[in-house]
């Protein structure tokens, strides 16, 4: 068998539907009002699977590990190897406290609407210092890891640029154009500003400081389901290395130790307290939980130096 667990045969479904869905959005237009939606979620998807894959990986080949990892990156859009930086060395090191890249109260600790939107922007900006460092350190003293680099960065943009291509030999320039954008990079932007803002709502107003009160969990099945698992966010910072088809369980044994409040059903009732309701009944928002520190995370530096190049190693994204 060449994957590692057989529940993966459903993250292979779900990167094989991916260009399916893209293609048919090329080849007819007119269809592109009924799978715009689909693309969004299985670009989504393609970003929470690199996830997955990223902590343990799909397959027992190292070059198809390598090899899936390019794949995500043509639907996530951006290269893989962005998750060790930033996630794997930052983000699981720190868990929203003083250091972390993603943290949720840099500059306020409210849970809002505006924040909640814009958090992609400050995000994305902190996250760009831990991956110039990782390729700085990487070029330094790591040219295998850098090779792999500059060959996930060429493959990406060389992808948007044949799709791009291929939208504007089929339908002209103006409408080719539109296709690729609702096709491919609509999707993409949505995939990447979505994962930012489930960050965002797995960590705000939790205890970065307690350990188990760290992350915000959706219990849901099926919002489990189409998120493979990654609602269950407590229990994968407290086993990262563990599949995400074995959450559940890990869950189901810290649950009793986590703050009922950090522990939600559904993603769509969450949002619907949170920003319809919260604004007029206080009552349906979130609270903090425990205490967070005075200083203000902003004037915090960032840095992966700590962390040998060696454990990115031993992720998928350098297969």
């Amino acid at each position: 068998m060449w994957l590692r667990r057989p529940s993966d045969y459903r993250t292979l479904l779900w990167a094989a539907l991916m260009p399916a869905v893209a293609l048919a959005q090329y080849l007819r237009p007119e269809w592109i009002a009924y799978l715009f939606p689909v693309g969004c979620y299985l670009a989504l998807s393609a970003g929470v699977i690199a996830h997955n894959h990223n902590h343990c990986t799909t397959f027992k080949s190292r070059r198809l590990n390598r090899w899936f990892s390019l794949w995500l990156s043509l639907f996530y859009g951006y290269p893989t190897f962005a998750w060790i930086p930033t996630h794997n060395m930052n983000h699981h090191k720190y868990v929203n406290r003083p250091g972390d890249a993603t943290i949720t109260w840099r500059y306020r600790n409210t849970h809002d609407l505006f924040t909640a939107v814009t958090y992609f922007f400050v995000s994305s900006y902190w996250q760009s210092e831990p991956i110039k460092t990782f390729i700085r350190k990487a070029r330094e003293g790591n040219r295998r890891l850098y090779r792999e680099i500059l060959f996930q960065y060429a493959v990406w943009g060389t992808a948007a640029l044949a799709t791009a291509s291929f939208g504007v030999a089929l339908h002209g320039w103006k409408r080719g154009l539109w296709v690729w954008a609702c096709a491919t990079l609509f999707p993409a932007l949505f995939a990447l500003w979505t994962i930012m803002l489930f960050n965002y709502e797995q960590h705000v107003h939790a205890d970065p400081w307690s350990p188990h009160n760290h992350s915000r969990s959706w219990s849901g099945h099926l919002v489990n389901f189409f998120l493979f698992n990654n609602g269950l966010h407590a229990a994968h910072h407290e086993n990262a290395g563990t599949h995400w088809s074995e959450l559940r369980e890990v869950h189901d044994r810290i649950k009793s130790r986590i703050d009922p409040r950090l522990v939600e059903k559904g993603l769509f009732w969450y949002f619907t307290k949170c920003y319809l309701l919260a604004p007029l009944f206080p009552r349906f928002g979130t609270q903090q939980i425990g205490t967070l520190l005075p200083e203000n995370p902003a004037s915090v530096s960032l840095s992966t130096a700590d962390v040998p190049l060696a454990e990115a190693g031993q992720t998928a994204a350098i297969g």
